[in-house]
C-alpha cells in the first residue's frame, strides 16, 4: 500500500476478533511511534504496552472511551521532566508529540491489518495506579489494538476546496 492509501484506509476500530497480535507486529507499531516528529527532538513520550487480558479488563473499567475487548493497549504518556526542556510550552508540545506518535502507531497497525482506536476518555488517577505510573509521567492517550471483527466504512470528509485556504483565509484552493 502507498502512504495515502494507508491514511485513507485507517479507521477507528471498536470491535475486535479473538486473534492474537504477534509480538513482532506490536514492536513494529511501537517503533513507528518513536519515529514521530518531536519538538526540539525532546522525545517526551513514554509508552506502556498492555497485553495482559486481565489488566486490559481492569483498564476498561476506568476507561469509558474504551469499547470492545482489544488484544493490546498502548498508553501514551509524557515525562514531565523531559518536557520541561521546552520551557512553558513543554506540556502542550508534549501532547502534540504524543499525538503524532499515536498517528504513526495507528497507521503502522493498519498497514499490518491491525485495527486501532485512539482513546482520550479514561480516569488518569485510576490508570496511573493500575499501571504503576510514577508522578512525573502523565498519561494522555491510549490506543487500542486488535484484529477487527469488521472494518468500519469511511466517514464523510469535507472537500479540500472547503478546508484549504490559499495564502489568506477565505481564498479557497481550487483544483
Amino acid at each position: 500500500m502507498d502512504v495515502l492509501e494507508i491514511i485513507k484506509g485507517r479507521r477507528s476500530v471498536r470491535s475486535f476478533s479473538d486473534k492474537a497480535i504477534p509480538k513482532e507486529s506490536l514492536y513494529a507499531i511501537l517503533e513507528a511511534g518513536i519515529w514521530a516528529p518531536s519538538g526540539s527532538n525532546i522525545q517526551p513520550w513514554e509508552f506502556i504496552l498492555v497485553d495482559d487480558p486481565g489488566l486490559i479488563k481492569k483498564v476498561k473499567l476506568v476507561s469509558p472511551g474504551l469499547y470492545g475487548l482489544p488484544k493490546a493497549l498502548i498508553v501514551l504518556c509524557f515525562n514531565k521532566k523531559r518536557s520541561e526542556k521546552a520551557g512553558r510550552i513543554g506540556p502542550s508540545l508534549a501532547v502534540m508529540d504524543i499525538s503524532m506518535a499515536a498517528q504513526n502507531m495507528m497507521l503502522m497497525a493498519y498497514s499490518l491489518g491491525i485495527g486501532s482506536c485512539p482513546i482520550a476518555s479514561f480516569n488518569k488517577i485510576a490508570l496511573k495506579e493500575l499501571l504503576s505510573i510514577p508522578e512525573e509521567v502523565e498519561p494522555v492517550l491510549m490506543v487500542s489494538l486488535g484484529y477487527p471483527s469488521r472494518w468500519p466504512e469511511p466517514p464523510h470528509r469535507r472537500p479540500i476546496e472547503e478546508v484549504v485556504h490559499l495564502n489568506v483565509y477565505g481564498q479557497n484552493l481550487r483544483r
